[in-house]
Parts: C-alpha cells; sequence; structure tokens
C-alpha cells in the first residue's frame, strides 16, 4: 500500500461520509495506477477513461460485482454508506446510483484505514477485471 494509515480515532467512530472521503482518493488512485500500468492511453484518454471507473454510475457498476464477495463487517459498511446523507446529488446519476458510490467509497475508505492493503487490492482486481473489458480502454 501507497501508505500505511496510522488513524488515533476509532474508524467505527468515524461517519460514513468521513469513510467516503478517504475511499475516493484511495479508489481514484487506483484506478489511475492501473489505467497507467496497463493501456496506452494519451493524457486526455487517461481522464476519460478514469471517469469511467470513478463516477457515481461506474461505482455503482463495481458495487454490484463485488456485493456477492464481502463478508458481515464489510457488508454493514456499505450498508452504513448507503444510508448516510449528503446535501447534493450527483448531476449525471440516479439517487440510488449516488448513495451505492458512497457506499463503495465508504468501503474502501474503511479497508484503508484498517491497513487491509491486501483486501483492497483483491476487491479492485475483481472490479477491474468485470469492468475493464466493457469499458473499452485501448488508445485511440
Amino acid at each position: 500500500m501507497l501508505f500505511e494509515a496510522k488513524p488515533e480515532i476509532d474508524i467505527h467512530e468515524q461517519s460514513p461520509i468521513a469513510l467516503a472521503f478517504v475511499g475516493d482518493g484511495v479508489f481514484e488512485v487506483l484506478v489511475r495506477a492501473r489505467l497507467v500500468e496497463r493501456t496506452r492511453l494519451v493524457p486526455n484518454r487517461l481522464h476519460a477513461a478514469a471517469v469511467k471507473f470513478v463516477s457515481a454510475k461506474g461505482q455503482y457498476a463495481a458495487l454490484e460485482v463485488i456485493a456477492p464477495l464481502l463478508d458481515e463487517a464489510e457488508q454493514a459498511v456499505v450498508r452504513r454508506g448507503k444510508n448516510s446523507t449528503k446535501a447534493t446529488v450527483a448531476k449525471h446519476a440516479t439517487p440510488q446510483e449516488y448513495r451505492a458510490s458512497t457506499a463503495l467509497e465508504s468501503l474502501f475508505g474503511w479497508l484503508y484505514l484498517q491497513n487491509r492493503g491486501a483486501r483492497i487490492e483483491e476487491l479492485f482486481d475483481v472490479i477491474w477485471n468485470a469492468l475493464a473489458p466493457g469499458f473499452a480502454l485501448q488508445a485511440e
């Protein structure tokens, strides 16, 4: 893992939105790194490809892919993330997609703050293998 988290506050006391704040960054770094490692896209295409993964719609699809693989504790984090309230909703996403994206980000933030990098990589590999082919990630 890039950095080891050393939380001073029990992560179980953190709101799902705070976990999503961390998870958003974790997920985006994973997507960007994987795109650079596995494609020959030019910078503007890299950005467009990354958006397919980190958008609410992309994260909704990602959560659907990994949901059957989650243990009880991870499912609880996802439920908390879906049930958290935000003042805004993404312009190009349904409320269901937006809640699911917050849930996925919460999960990745929660795992990161527990230093569970291997689990993050395991789940991200499943997401990548399921979604990348459908996103047509080749250079143009």
